[in-house]
């Protein structure tokens, strides 16, 4: 679903300065604070609301982005959105879903599309993935930002918090959130996209990686429900390609050479848990 290169009114409710944290109104194509402070939206629809440099390698590259986009539109992940869909729906999030390191939107739209009456807010540090994330869907903004600092986002605010193999912030997940309002974290479960390691350096996934979690999140958060998501599927070599370079792996060129060498189809485990949290008072 397309949308206009512009903000949802909701969106623009929720932001906040970064420098006085006043709240904005849109004045044509940029957002602007009683302090005077402007930040314009870009042709595409987002806005960059950063105001320092990022470390080298922390924002997702055009050539990652666009293997993202393959990856995701040949279906792969597409039972996963669906769950995740299905989960926020059962909520009764409807109001503002705010993507913790939303990408290209992929996840984001599917949650509104499950929920008529909600809006979007897409937040990544990589403004290539957002050009593709304020296009996702007609009730989505995006703002570039960076999730390690405090959101430039209204307390309070928001229904339901996606977070999908992002950065996590639990103070900033409970700040954002109204109460008892639902977070949703997607993690990789060990085998995940195991088989590519014969081909590619890829990460493993760490078999405490749920606990570790629960503990980060015991303060502000109970956990409501934890699912899990198993299934083998065939990548053609684009496929296996793409699914490497999408990930931690594509911001280090050098070793993606030995996917020259990818000539056949390969079967591959798909492995996620979805956890469903709720915010404690």
């Amino acid at each position: 679903m397309t949308r206009p290169a512009t903000l949802p009114g909701a969106v623009v409710a929720a932001l906040r300065c970064p420098l006085c944290a006043s709240a904005f109104a849109l004045d044509g194509r940029s957002l602007r604070c009683p302090s005077r402070h402007s930040f314009d939206l870009a042709k595409q629809g987002y806005v960059n609301l950063l105001h320092a440099g990022i470390p080298a390698g922390t924002a997702d590259t055009a050539e990652m982005v666009a293997a993202r986009v393959a990856f995701l539109g040949a279906g792969h992940f597409d039972r996963l959105r669906d769950l995740l869909a299905q989960v926020a729906a059962g909520t009764g999030g409807d109001g503002l879903v705010v993507d913790a390191g939303a990408g290209t939107g992929y996840y984001l739209a599917g949650v509104l599309d499950r929920l008529p009456d909600a809006a979007g807010l897409a937040l990544d540090v990589s403004a290539v993935a957002l050009r593709r994330a304020a296009k996702a869907h007609v009730r989505l903004g995006a703002a570039v930002w960076n999730l390690w600092e405090p959101w430039p986002v209204a307390a309070e605010t928001a229904a339901v918090v996606l977070n999908v193999f992002a950065p996590r912030n639990a103070a900033e997940f409970r700040r954002v959130l109204r109460p008892g309002g639902t977070l949703l974290v997607v993690l990789p479960e060990r085998g995940h996209l195991a088989e590519l390691a014969a081909v590619a350096p890829v990460l493993d996934v760490d078999p405490r990686k749920e606990e570790r979690l629960d503990a980060a999140l015991s303060e502000h958060f109970e956990l409501v429900s934890r699912r899990s998501l198993r299934d083998r599927v065939t990548l053609e070599p684009e496929d296996v390609r793409n699914a490497v370079r999408m990930g931690p792996t594509g911001h280090h060129p050098e070793r993606l050479a030995a996917l020259d060498g990818v000539a056949g189809p390969a079967a591959v485990t798909l492995a996620f848990s979805l956890s469903e949290y709720r915010r404690t008072a």
